[in-house]
């Protein structure tokens, strides 16, 4: 299912060319100050990304994983290399290009989810709709489209307190594909779930990758996502390497 999105506001310059490599790194860097001393949050990182693909990124807690999606989302800036995600280069764009790219081109998926817990699901999947100026109806006809794709037709007016952590990540993840990004970027989405509901979240970013081919990036401690991955990394230290996969 393909959602029409009919936008009434400028397009943003930086909404990027739809090439079929959509993210292309090379060298790329981070380093943080800490008093006087660097870290290297990431070293050299290269990375070429197609349209479609399921990547899965693993390595220890600090070894740079949340750095290297931030870099991709356009939350920070690389201190040295070249970036560009869909055609956007994110070295040299100004702090409204950054947010406009955010807005136009990047899904987030978050370990605890970040959901308003006043607000139903429906809602929350609704908002980054109105938040673009898609008016009401329309909002709420593409926020409930998303949501029973995702399996939770049945569950729209339920608060997050009322869902399940599994559910609570398809809410998430809904809300995430609802601008239809080139690229969902997902943060230990299966870190607070149990083995079942893990699982189960795999599958479907597996399905909904599969079916509606959006790219998938995913950072985790989860091994079982390697069993799935179409290409998988491995990021220690800092150091970006590629892994085989079956």
């Amino acid at each position: 299912m393909q959602f029409e999105i009919h936008k009434t506001w400028e397009v943003c310059l930086t909404k990027g060319t739809g090439l079929s490599t959509i993210i292309e790194a090379k060298g790329l860097g981070k380093i943080y100050k800490r008093g006087n001393e660097e870290v290297f949050a990431l070293l050299d990182g290269q990375m070429s990304v197609s349209q479609g693909e399921f990547i899965v990124i693993v390595g220890p807690s600090g070894g740079g994983k949340s750095t290297l999606l931030h870099l991709l989302g356009g939350i920070d800036r690389p201190t040295r290399g070249e970036l560009h995600v869909n055609g956007v280069d994110l070295v040299s764009a100004s702090d409204a290009a950054l947010t406009c790219f955010r807005r136009d081109n990047i899904g987030f998926v978050f370990q605890f989810y970040n959901l308003l817990p006043s607000l139903n699901a429906l809602d929350n999947v609704t908002l980054p709709l109105l938040a673009r100026g898609l008016r009401w109806k329309a909002s709420r006809l593409l926020g409930s489209a998303m949501l029973e794709q995702v399996g939770l037709a049945h569950r729209q007016k339920h608060t997050p307190g009322q869902l399940s952590g599994g559910e609570q990540q398809r809410v998430a993840i809904a809300r995430a594909m609802v601008l239809e990004p080139c690229v969902v970027l997902a943060d230990e989405p299966t870190g607070d779930l149990d083995s079942a509901s893990a699982r189960s979240i795999i599958a479907l970013m597996l399905d909904l990758n599969r079916r509606l081919g959006v790219t998938f990036i995913i950072a985790t401690h989860n091994l079982d996502l390697l069993k799935v991955a179409g290409r998988a990394y491995q990021l220690v230290d800092g150091r970006l390497d590629k892994l085989p996969t079956k």
